[in-house]
């Protein structure tokens, strides 16, 4: 008997859900960042098991909007939690149960009585005793009733494996939907667009990471390069020309950093030598505007 079908990592921003999904995943499916709304769309990785192929969708954090743009992630949100098979709700266990944790619950109770939904306490590393843990697992237990909860770490690998078990018994039956081998379904450009977009969270300041999107223009292989060069020409948006400065740096140095370590993880994956021409335009207030908004692909 095999299964196959989705699941879904719903959680506050910076509850540990993209670091969660890669890990069970194997590879980088999704970018991560202390940054909260990193993810922006919603992101899925493929756990292939012998007994079930499990399609892990990582989704932007819940959350009360204050933009246009706030708005449409809760829409994908949303939207994921109608579609997938079982969902799992990620609270860290270093941060007490808050305002945003009983948000999310609520949003979970609308659901379906059918589907599945498990309590995935995330972070467990970071928390200095079992005894912490269990506090926070019996506080998780009185959000909602839920089908498991489970304690899990993505730094450690601790339980990983019996969460993608837990989840995958509670998958449909039915052959796998994606070829055995196959990490994700998410086109190179927009994972080559996350990965310039991540190199450029880092550092930034507090107020800069909403206003920060990536499109990539063109990405080809060049003529004549018998090394497989690829060639990626990409844009960097930011609402003001006031943040030109903070993503640039002194004399270009931060804007240098971010292309090279951007270029290093679109190397490792596509496995190709990569040129990387990166540069910076603004798209005044393009978080509340609908149409920038769907010029950014939102």
């Amino acid at each position: 008997m095999h299964r196959s079908g989705f699941a879904c990592f719903v959680g506050r921003p910076n509850a540990g859900k993209s670091t969660l999904t890669n890990a069970l995943v194997g590879t980088k499916v999704a970018i991560t960042s202390d940054r909260p709304q990193t993810t922006r769309h919603a992101i899925r990785g493929i756990v292939s098991r012998p007994d079930a192929q499990l399609i892990l969708v990582d989704t932007p954090g819940l959350h009360r909007p204050r933009t246009l743009l706030g708005e449409r992630l809760n829409d994908v949100v949303r939207t994921t939690l109608a579609e997938v098979d079982v969902v799992g709700f990620c609270l860290p266990a270093d941060e007490r149960i808050g305002p945003g944790d009983r948000f999310i619950a609520e949003e979970l109770s609308k659901l379906p009585k059918r589907t599945p939904k498990f309590a995935v306490v995330t972070k467990t590393d970071l928390v200095e005793s079992h005894q912490k843990v269990g506090e926070q697992l019996l506080a998780v237990s009185e959000l909602a009733d839920w089908a498991e909860i489970i304690p899990v770490s993505a730094v450690s690998d601790f339980q990983l494996d019996t969460l993608a078990g837990l989840l995958a018994d509670r998958l449909p039956e039915g052959p796998p939907l994606y070829p055995d081998g196959e990490l994700t379904d998410e086109p190179e450009l927009v994972l080559v667009a996350e990965l310039i977009r991540e190199a450029a969270l880092e550092g930034v300041r507090d107020e800069l990471p909403h206003s920060i999107a990536v499109v990539v223009e063109e990405m080809a292989p060049r003529a004549g390069r018998e090394d497989g060069l690829i060639d990626v020409y990409a844009h960097l948006f930011l609402e003001r020309d006031s943040q030109k400065g903070i993503v640039i740096g002194h004399k270009g140095a931060r804007l240098k950093s971010v292309g090279a370590k951007a270029r290093h993880s679109i190397e490792a994956l596509l496995g190709s030598p990569v040129y990387l021409d990166l540069h910076i335009k603004i798209a005044k207030e393009w978080q509340r505007d609908p149409r920038q908004l769907r010029r950014l692909g939102f």
